[in-house]
Order: C-alpha cells, then structure tokens, then sequence
C-alpha cells in the first residue's frame, strides 16, 4: 500500500482541507498508516497533479483562504483497482517485541518499565477507539450498525485498531507478570 490509498480512502466520505485531512488522518487512518502532515500535503499534491482528487479555493473572510480536496472519478478507480489486488500479509515489527526477546540477558526491570509505558499507550488508544465507535454507530447496539450502518468501512477498520491494540495491552501485562515472577524465583533461590 502506499501513502497515496490511504489519503484516497480518508477523501471518500467529504471534501478536506489539508489540515482537516491530517486531523482525519491522526484519529483514524494513522492507526493503520502513519503519516506527517507535511507528507500529507506533499501527497495532496501529486494526488491532484495525477488527476487522482481536484481541489477548489474556498475564500474565507477572517482566515487565510483554503483548499478543498475531494476524490476524482479517476482516483475512485484507483482505490478500485488497489483494493482488487492481493493484501500483502503483515508482520511485527517492534523494538520491544526484541527486547523482551533478550529478556533472559538483560535488565528486567528496564523490560518491566517499558512493557508497562507500552500497556498504558495501548489503553489509551483502546479507549479512543471505543469512543470513537461509539460515535460512528450512534444509538445502535454494534450489530444494528453492522448490519444497517450507512458505511462501515471505518468502523470495520477501527474494530481492528481496538483488537491489534486490546492484543498489544494484553500481552505487555501478560508479559510483565511473567518478568515479575521470574525476578522473584531468582531471588528466593
């Protein structure tokens, strides 16, 4: 995938601004695929140059003027012809993840203080991801939404960030408890 489908997909439902599209962009996209605003903006542009999105001035009386971007016909067959392709699987790729990894050589309790910071991240986003859930579907119970949501796309996708991140808050807890235990058995021993 590349950064250009990603900011495709964030223009689907509504027209945005640059700025509004890197607000989209951190609550929701960056959890799947992360990107700078000002790789954002550097996109937009050759997004626009490859007719993939046309933007329009929209004068503003007490700001700077600003412009708006929506998907092209042409760039709505792009996310057509990237959805048709394979999904490449993914993997871990995690500097903690090869920490713990050296567990057995290393300093448990910097693993410890580390598994925890990365527990609370975890939690943080797992609670942003519930509320933003909640958003999307309203008044309906999750399988009302499913089944009649007007799109669920993003609510799909935001399911997964709440599982990959319920599964990272998991096993950093698991972990530490695991760490935790073994430092107190080398101590009575």
């Amino acid at each position: 995938m590349a950064l250009r489908h990603a900011v495709l997909a964030a223009l689907l439902d509504e027209e945005l601004s640059g700025y509004q599209l890197a607000k989209v962009f951190d609550l929701g996209v960056a959890n799947f695929w992360h990107a700078q605003p000002q790789q954002l903006y550097a996109e937009l542009t050759r997004l626009e140059q490859d007719g993939l999105v046309t933007g329009r001035e929209v004068v503003q009386d007490t700001r700077p003027n600003k412009r708006l971007f929506r998907v092209t016909d042409a760039g709505l067959a792009e996310l057509e012809r990237f959805t048709a392709t394979a999904a490449k699987p993914s993997f871990i790729r995690d500097d903690l993840v090869v920490k713990v990894q050296a567990a057995d050589h290393v300093d448990t309790e910097t693993l410890i203080a580390q598994l925890a910071e990365r527990s609370a991240f975890a939690q943080a986003k797992i609670d942003l991801f519930g509320g933003l859930l909640h958003t999307m579907r309203g008044d309906h119970t999750e399988e009302e939404f499913l089944r009649h949501g007007e799109r669920i796309g993003p609510y799909l996708t935001c399911l997964r960030g709440l599982a990959f991140e319920q599964g990272n808050r998991d096993w950093c807890e698991r972990t530490a408890t695991v760490l935790r235990e073994r430092q107190g058995a080398h101590v009575r021993h």
